[in-house]
């Protein structure tokens, strides 16, 4: 769930910063300029100054006007070599007055210069220069009016490079995007905590539910962290269990009890029916019915009571081979696969250890190698095999029976369950069951399957690392 609730999480954040740091882009370049376009204004509000007294064609031999004029002329060059900003001042034809670098005309008409000075040309100091961003290699044009006895008599005009401005834009812009970088790491670390902090619960409750599928009864929350809710349901979840645990101790108590009452009666009654027989004469088919029926209850009685005591016991769970103990069992069953003219075979590891109740692993291997020489017939083979894969033990039982459909599959091993084409086989349907309660307890798993060309490929896994 996290690797959902993660990338949502960072694609909101990321566009809450996208959205701050597009304005705030454009905010530092537009400040930028700004500080560019005030300090022109200010320089050509300098020279106009100058200029307001020096704007005469016709000096008929001022040497006073003379002076201003070569001052101007001289602040202008010391201006232009100093900034390398141009700069002059031109009367209302656009003819120089003096200019920096020399023959530097004023702009021509319908261009952004010529524009800025027709603006001080009606008086007004000229509008702000479109803006300059650092991919664009513009230059900013400002001008100001000379303004003499109320009148504009001359226009300064200063013509000033980018490159400086646009280096500091791009500056600030990349302490900006490393400003955003940093405040994004922020937030996915704060939102892979908040998710750890809100899924943490939903965790655990995901894992005790899957504890409780699998036949682990015990298994319960921790309520500690994450929201009020989720805690809620951690105790909710756990009330629902301790009842549910409740009322399965009852009905295990009440199936073992009720075996153990009428083990006895049965037994006295099939004692009975062996004393009958003795008054009747041999070969009887009614007595031999009536005994093979008694013994069939009994094993059926039998099995009901090791069902309730395989789930109610606990485990004895202690570091054991595997591969040992497959083995040993497959040894124990050769004969009988023999006398039946079925191949029963060991492969796989020699040697492999897993957590696991020795005993309780050792009556599920009996009853799934039971089951797999019952149902293969003559000629055909059972082989088991025993692998170490990552966490897990598995031993592999896989015979040359008839197999399961997938119908088949979906239902074996549950209680009293029998296939529909093996009903004439001798067994009560509580065989898997027994052993699928004995593996649970132990923390280990049972699964079916097809077998290829034919037959059931039943696997046993077992953890190898200890258990919680």
């Amino acid at each position: 769930m996290r690797t959902r609730l993660l990338p949502l999480l960072i694609i909101l954040m990321a566009g809450v910063l996208l959205a701050l740091g597009f304005p705030l882009a454009g905010r530092i370049a537009t400040h930028e300029q700004q500080k560019v376009v005030v300090d022109r204004i200010d320089d050509t509000a300098r020279f106009a100054s100058l200029a307001q007294y020096v704007t005469s064609r016709d000096r008929d031999g001022d040497s006073a006007e003379d002076e201003r004029l070569y001052t101007l002329g001289e602040e202008l060059h010391r201006y232009h070599d100093l900034y390398d900003i141009k700069a002059g001042v031109y009367y209302r034809d656009r003819k120089p007055m003096a200019a920096a670098p020399g023959g530097w005309a004023a702009a021509a008409d319908g261009t952004e210069g010529g524009l800025a000075f027709d603006e001080a040309l009606a008086g007004r100091r000229s509008h702000d220069p479109p803006q300059v961003y650092p991919w664009q290699r513009g230059r900013l044009t400002v001008a100001s009016p000379v303004v003499r006895d109320g009148d504009v008599v001359a226009v300064v005009v200063t013509d000033s490079p980018t490159g400086q401005m646009r280096s500091r834009i791009l500056e600030g812009w990349l302490l900006l995007a490393a400003g955003i970088a940093a405040a994004m790491l922020l937030a996915v670390a704060a939102a892979y905590r908040l998710t750890g902090w809100v899924l943490r619960p939903v965790r655990d409750l995901d894992k005790a539910t899957h504890d409780i599928s699998t036949g682990a009864m015990a298994s319960r929350v921790a309520v500690a962290g994450g929201p009020p809710e989720l805690r809620r349901l951690a105790h909710s979840f756990n009330d629902m269990a301790d009842n549910v645990q409740d009322v399965l101790d009852q009905q295990r108590a009440f199936v073992a009890d009720a075996s153990h009452q009428l083990r006895n009666p049965l037994s006295a009654l099939l004692l009975r029916i062996e004393l009958l027989a003795l008054e009747l004469p041999d070969g009887n088919e009614e007595v031999a019915s009536v005994r093979t029926e008694g013994k069939r209850l009994a094993h059926v009685l039998d099995d009901l009571l090791d069902l309730a005591l395989a789930e109610h016991a606990a485990a004895d769970l202690r570091l054991a081979d595997v591969a040992e103990i497959a083995a040993e069992r497959a040894a124990a069953w050769r004969p009988v696969a023999d006398d039946k003219g079925v191949e029963l075979t060991v492969a796989g590891a020699a040697a492999a250890t897993g957590w696991a109740d020795p005993v309780a692993l050792s009556s599920a291997l009996d009853a799934v190698i039971d089951n797999a020489v019952k149902f293969t017939p003559a000629g055909e083979a059972v082989r088991v095999s025993t692998q170490a894969r990552g966490a897990s033990v598995r031993i592999v039982v896989a015979d040359g029976g008839p197999g399961l459909t997938a119908e088949e599959l979906d239902r074996v091993g549950d209680r009293f369950w029998r296939s529909s084409r093996h009903q004439n086989v001798k067994g009560s349907g509580l065989g898997l069951s027994i052993t699928r309660a004995l593996l649970a307890a132990g923390g280990a798993s049972i699964a079916y399957e097809q077998n290829s060309p034919h037959g059931l490929r039943v696997t046993i896994t077992v953890p190898r690392n200890a258990p919680e």
